[in-house]
């Protein structure tokens, strides 16, 4: 049984590892329209690097990455807080509405909110792509810290408010700490789904900003880059070494 469990596990480890694995080789593929080795090489990576657009591209996928994430976070965690104070009133018709939005097809999402920028006459750029990529963050971060809310002792908030402490000091000193690891893990969540947004950010964002899941979805139209192995390979790094240094506090701690 042991055996089989393990086969079974390495074939899953396989297939989701295999296709990185062969992306990585090809992006130091002295070669750029075939699938035959053709020799080591670096320089889609030094290409890359002098790549102003690209570069342009990434900068701004990260800074829109941090400031959607940030501000998802923010107004997920006032209104999750508002929701649980509330208790049995809106909480099961707010988890209703947030899965709904979750299995809400992005294609349908990314259609409404166009309708809804043209509507207002909001021109497409930074700030419908902002709104956008906090509308399809915020349900995943309202489920993420409402899942916490509602396994949290109640026991130490209400010890807290025998004590004397006010609303404010509850949530500051008991509730926050508490929520502390949703919160991170919302917002790593919401970075995630912003850095890999296509279909909604296809519909929203305007010509004067661009963010790079759709200069890469643009150039792999044309034929897959070796220039785009190099940055997937580089994006799934540091994802890799992101996921190890929290792997590792997590154990420490």
């Amino acid at each position: 049984m042991k055996k089989m469990h393990l086969i079974y596990l390495s074939l899953i480890y396989l297939l989701l590892y295999l296709p990185i694995a062969v992306l990585a080789v090809y992006s130091f593929n002295d070669a750029k329209y075939t699938s035959t080795w053709q020799g080591f090489t670096w320089k889609w990576y030094a290409l890359l690097f002098n790549n102003e657009q690209m570069v342009a591209a990434a900068i701004n996928s990260l800074f829109m990455a941090l400031t959607s994430a940030s501000l998802s976070v923010i107004l997920g965690l006032i209104f999750s807080l508002w929701v649980y104070w509330r208790k049995n009133n809106y909480l099961n018709a707010a988890s209703f509405l947030l899965y709904s939005m979750i299995m809400l097809p992005d294609i349908i999402l990314g259609i409404g909110l166009l309708i809804f920028f043209v509507m207002l006459q909001v021109p497409l750029g930074f700030f419908s792509l902002l709104i956008s990529h906090i509308a399809f963050e915020l349900p995943f971060v309202m489920i993420t810290l409402l899942g916490r809310l509602k396994t949290m002792d109640q026991s130490i908030i209400e010890a807290a408010q025998d004590l004397g402490a006010e609303t404010w000091a509850v949530v500051n000193k008991v509730i926050l700490p508490l929520l502390m690891p949703a919160i991170i893990s919302a917002w790593v969540l919401s970075f995630t789904l912003s850095l890999d947004d296509v279909i909604i950010s296809s519909f929203v964002s305007g010509s004067g900003f661009e963010i790079l899941p759709l200069k890469i979805y643009s150039m792999a139209r044309l034929g897959v880059d070796p220039q785009i192995n190099a940055l997937c390979f580089i994006l799934f790094t540091m994802a890799l070494i992101a996921a190890i240094i929290a792997n590792h506090n997590y154990r420490r701690n």
